[in-house]
């Protein structure tokens, strides 16, 4: 887990995002799930004008939904994925290579800031969204 210790895991409910990517012939794009505290959920496809890899994609998703979180009020959020890789730079036990992936990083950093409680979990491919279609 990325960010908080249990010690800090506040005693209101967090909001939960749930992320994934989506890469097709036509292009990429992602997927966001956002659930309020009393269950109510917003759900976001998003097509990206540029090229992407997959991981980039889980990138945006990520940045683009914490963004989200932030603008619909949450204070604690809880964020899943299904990209080891992108939940293990997070929490720093991978280092990030690549420019792209280090600008990435800086992004969540400054956003986990806005929050007062962040943690981010690596969850299987089956389980990060509620089926939204990505329109691709």
């Amino acid at each position: 887990m990325a960010g908080t210790t249990q010690e800090d895991v506040p005693k209101e409910r967090p909001w939960l995002l749930h992320v994934d990517e989506s890469s097709t012939v036509q292009g990429s794009g992602a997927g966001v799930v956002i659930t309020s505290p009393q269950g109510e959920d917003m759900e976001f496809a998003i097509k990206f004008d540029f090229k992407s890899s997959k991981n980039e994609a889980e990138y945006e998703a990520l940045v683009l939904g914490m963004r989200m979180a932030q603008d619909a009020g949450a204070s604690h959020l809880l964020a899943y994925s299904d990209s080891r890789l992108i939940v293990k730079q997070v929490s720093r036990e991978y280092e990030a290579k690549e420019d792209s992936m280090v600008q990435y990083l800086q992004q969540i950093e400054e956003l986990k800031t806005k929050f007062k409680s962040f943690q981010l979990q690596q969850i299987p491919k089956e389980r990060t969204l509620k089926q939204i279609p990505c329109q691709n």
